[in-house]
């Protein structure tokens, strides 16, 4: 195992339940919009890359014949159990594994969609082409993650490395429509939102170097005024809130 595989392990261990339990990644009408802007229906199988506490898996399993969500995380899959389970969702298994190589044959889902990992894979590209082989002709490969404006996306990346020593960078949103391009996919729909958050609640849930948490609250701090983070940033004088900006990307295979 690399020893990004082995950051990534350790980080999303230590996060796994606070992360399942964020009021922010556990929105209903992102999770929602996810789900209809794939196009998922009834007789889809659909393969959750990544798939942490199995938010999004579960999602899916409402309205599709069969859901497997795969991570390489045993703490996360642990979490998605207990999540599936309190929802009483029955058609959904998880493979724990890393991430490439995915463990199945060419075309066997018809949606293949990840939210909120391709800022940290190491190789982005490999990851999305793996997605593109298991996927079905006529299906959907869904990539669901952060697009920073291109002025602010290196001080961005700055900032969530110290947060979060797993992240490796954060995409514009030409940069995240390039590497479909570079797969051979078609141009791919597009959705957007904001995911509203605290940093006292991003940093609760966060596990950095010693002594970052501070250059972190402080660096959130220094953008209140110009928003070079690209996170609109903004204080009430109690509490810091930010906006982190997420497109959703969908391309027929």
């Amino acid at each position: 195992m690399s020893a990004h595989r082995s950051q990534i392990i350790e980080q999303f261990s230590a996060q796994a339940a606070s992360y399942a339990r964020s009021a922010s990644i556990r929105d209903d009408a992102a999770l929602e919009l996810l789900v209809s802007f794939s196009g998922a229906g009834s007789r889809d199988r659909v393969l959750d890359v990544a798939c942490g506490p199995g938010l999004v898996a579960c999602a899916f399993a409402r309205v599709v014949r069969e859901v497997i969500g795969i991570d390489v995380t045993p703490a996360m899959l642990a979490q998605a159990g207990e999540h599936a389970a309190e929802l009483a969702v029955g058609n959904v298994a998880w493979r724990l594994g890393e991430i490439p190589p995915l463990p199945w044959d060419d075309d066997s889902f018809e949606i293949v969609v990840s939210r909120y990992a391709f800022h940290h894979f190491d190789d982005p590209l490999a990851v999305l082409r793996e997605m593109a082989r298991v996927c079905a002709p006529g299906g959907r490969v869904v990539v669901c993650d952060l697009a920073l404006p291109p002025e602010t996306v290196d001080a961005f990346n700055e900032l969530d490395r110290l947060r979060d020593p797993s992240h490796i960078r954060a995409f514009t949103l030409d940069e995240l429509r390039r590497l479909y391009a570079d797969v051979g996919l078609a141009e791919p729909r597009l959705a957007s939102y904001g995911l509203e958050g605290e940093l006292d609640a991003l940093l609760a849930r966060s596990f950095p170097q010693s002594g970052d948490v501070d250059e972190v609250r402080r660096r959130f701090e220094a953008s209140l005024e110009h928003d070079h983070l690209g996170l609109d940033a903004r204080s009430d004088g109690h509490r810091i809130t930010h906006r982190h900006p997420i497109a959703v990307l969908a391309a027929t295979f």
